[in-house]
């Protein structure tokens, strides 16, 4: 490694740290579970909530498949708010 790369390592795990300090000091089943409540609570529904703004907007400009987009764009919204419930069904299911 030379040492910009060295740098730029260093500059990145200290930004984590500074930026994430509850996974800084967590274990690794901690960190996991706090990585899928953020994704599973916050990520998949903003995703699911832009998808249906894009399938609307799809529509409004008149674009041929916007029926698909929007089909899309509800199981994207199905999986993605209940994301939770399946993760937890399937870890109940598992155990």
């Amino acid at each position: 490694m030379n040492k910009i790369q060295m740098v730029l390592t260093l500059a990145i795990a200290v930004g984590i740290g500074v930026l994430f300090p509850d996974y800084a000091h967590a274990g690794l089943e901690t960190s996991l579970m706090g990585i899928k409540s953020k994704l599973t609570g916050v990520i998949l529904p903003l995703l699911s909530v832009i998808g249906i703004a894009i399938a609307g907007i799809s529509f409004f400009t008149g674009n041929p498949n916007a029926k698909q987009h929007i089909a899309y764009a509800i199981i994207g919204c199905i999986i993605g708010f209940g994301a939770q419930g399946i993760v937890d069904f399937i870890a109940q299911t598992v155990r």
